[in-house]
């Protein structure tokens, strides 16, 4: 009989036991197999035929973009001078359009959860992982850059925006509580970030999937819609690079309306600019453009976030170790080369104290001199390609007067210096890679932000002088400096102008989303980080009433209440207004002061 009381017991037990593992194992299944509200979904673009291997284009006799007797652009590989086709560039009446469908979708966007713009952003990350050849390759093709400098300028810091907005940005939007103080106490305060509606970006060529695609990313997340307007030079890759942002809206189940993709000339761009349906305008390009752009806006009373060019050093100091030198050398070329020097935080100006001034000389001379330009899209994979083509020649002519004005001043062109005729791409717009040393801050050369593959070199004799030479020039955008010393490195960083100083790095601001722009001539206002967002709402201050419940409301005092009424009131209410202030911010002997100045003892 015992017996069977223990096994029936311990076949209650195992029952028991097997059903809690079966619930666990359900739950388990139910946690990590239900439907993710944010996972991203497979979606296609095809990539444009010109894109892919093997394409062979009609190399036009003399590229350029203007088509003669026609509005049209005429898009074309500035590393070929192959035609990519013809577009038809917006219109007033088309940018209109644009914006009134932008206005509508947007309407409702405004209205979703940021579960459902995370997912869209999700989706885009998606396919971008999934597509960075074709991507690089579209990009490569209408900049004339290397697949090496679109992964690292077009696609790596697309896909850490959109990384860092997935993780941080509803924190970085979220309603902030604010502080309040003595004589508010009764109150509570916050401040909310609201969606400004339709925004625009007119971004630069240098880039054009990632100028194009981060304002995107950014304005979609913080729940606008955005006219997009690239430049008429990469007219060609801005439509393609658009639909990946529409694409992946769609098929979240979203208005592709809300990104609106434009490409028109200057005299059209003004429409766009002044537009009162607009509320915000980012812009990325040169400074007399940004002067035209600005005072169009001012039309509207639209804000503008001005991110120009620069003149960005890099300072070397004296104590850089041996172990370090080769290193630093090699991220002042990618900094100098990278996209043919077409970078806006490019490295313009090397500074370098005199132990290390012509030991950067000896080693990087030889180096230089090796860069082999062309086009990475049509030469054989034997063939490594460094550096790839100038956007348009056009600024060939004023670059090789500096370049003389220099030596006419005392500088040395240690290599290149003229323009480059490539023997398989003569219709190519090519610079020979070029270095040049003994370059003073008096110099042309020094005070013009050059957009080209040049390495320039200039001696300081201390750490101030050097500091003194990268603050001579109208730009402050980025910096670097290099060296051992704690002391002068922040000397360095907390001396030199510029909205963007990297310490033995060049240029990581994008890859951990800091606030990108700068100072002085190289624009103002910031994109990127949370700052970049914020920008694009917003800001409403609240103030609430705490104790409300209760009855404890703002109330004028008597004295105060206006119109003020018998002999003696204007002094009664100046004594009030005193004893408030005294009050709220004495110490305990001035509240004690206002206390009874507002009793009248």
């Amino acid at each position: 009989m015992d017996r069977i009381t223990a096994r029936g017991a311990d076949n209650d037990f195992n029952v028991v036991l097997y059903g809690s593992l079966w619930v666990a194992a359900l739950s388990f299944i139910w946690v990590f197999c239900r439907a993710d509200p944010e996972a991203p979904v497979t979606y296609v673009v095809e990539t444009p035929e010109q894109a892919e291997l093997g394409w062979k284009g009609e190399v036009l006799e003399k590229p350029e973009l203007k088509v003669s007797g026609s509005s049209l652009i005429q898009c074309y590989a500035p590393a070929t001078g192959q035609a990519l086709g013809r577009i038809n560039p917006s219109t007033a009446d088309g940018i209109d359009r644009a914006i009134a469908k932008a206005e509508k979708a947007q309407v409702k966007w405004a209205q979703t959860s940021f579960i459902r713009r995370r997912k869209v952003l999700r989706t885009m990350l998606k396919f971008v992982l999934e597509n960075q050849e074709a991507i690089a390759r579209v990009a490569c093709l209408d900049s004339g850059k290397t697949m090496v400098d679109a992964a690292l300028g077009e696609i790596l810091v697309t896909v850490e925006k959109l990384r860092w907005t997935i993780k941080h940005g509803e924190r970085s939007l979220k309603a902030e509580r604010r502080d309040t103080n003595f004589l508010m106490m009764y109150k509570w305060n916050e401040v909310v970030y609201e969606p400004l509606g339709v925004v625009a970006a007119c971004v630069s060529w240098n880039y054009p999937f990632h100028n194009l695609i981060s304002p995107v990313i950014a304005s979609i997340f913080a729940g606008n819609a955005i006219i997009v307007k690239g430049s008429e030079a990469t007219a060609w890759s801005s439509a393609y690079f658009a639909s990946i942002a529409t694409r992946a809206l769609e098929a979240c189940g979203h208005s592709p309306d809300l990104v609106q993709s434009v490409v028109c000339w200057p005299n059209v761009a003004d429409h766009l600019t002044s537009h009162p349906s607009i509320s915000h305008i980012t812009f990325i390009g040169s400074r007399p453009v940004a002067h035209h752009v600005c005072a169009s806006a001012a039309k509207a009373l639209t804000p503008v976030c001005v991110e120009l060019g620069g003149k960005d050093p890099a300072i070397v100091l004296d104590d850089l170790s041996n172990s370090d030198f080769n290193r630093v050398a090699s991220i002042l070329m990618r900094g100098t080369f990278q996209s043919a020097g077409q970078n806006c935080i490019g490295i313009e100006r090397v500074i370098a104290l005199p132990k290390v001034h012509d030991r950067l000389i000896e080693y990087l001379t030889p180096k230089i001199l090796a860069l082999r330009p062309g086009s990475i899209l049509n030469s054989p994979s034997s063939t490594p390609i460094d550096i790839g083509a100038s956007i348009s020649d056009a600024s060939f002519p004023k670059l090789e007067a500096l370049i003389q004005d220099a030596v006419n001043s005392g500088a040395r062109v240690l290599a290149g210096g003229t323009r480059y005729t490539h023997p398989d791409f003569p219709q190519g717009h090519y610079f020979t890679p070029t270095f040049i040393a003994d370059v003073t801050p008096t110099m042309k050369i020094a005070q013009t932000e050059l957009f080209a593959p040049v390495f320039l070199l200039m001696r300081a004799q201390s750490v101030t002088d050097a500091i003194s030479i990268a603050n001579s020039t109208p730009y402050a955008l980025g910096a670097s400096v290099f060296g051992s010393s704690s002391r002068d490195l922040e000397l360095v960083v907390r001396s030199v102008h510029a909205g963007m100083v990297a310490v033995n790095d060049f240029a990581v601001f994008y890859m951990v989303q800091l606030p990108f722009g700068g100072t002085k001539g190289s624009g103002y206002g910031r994109f990127a980080g949370k700052e970049g967002l914020r920008g694009l709402c917003n800001q409403k201050s609240i103030t609430r009433d705490r104790w409300a419940w209760a009855g404890v409301k703002t109330g004028i005092p008597g004295a105060m209440d206006i119109p003020l009424k018998g002999e003696g009131a204007g002094e009664k209410a100046w004594r009030m207004a005193k004893g408030i202030v005294w009050l709220g911010y004495g110490d305990l002997r001035g509240k004690v002061k206002g206390l009874r100045g507002m009793l009248g003892i």
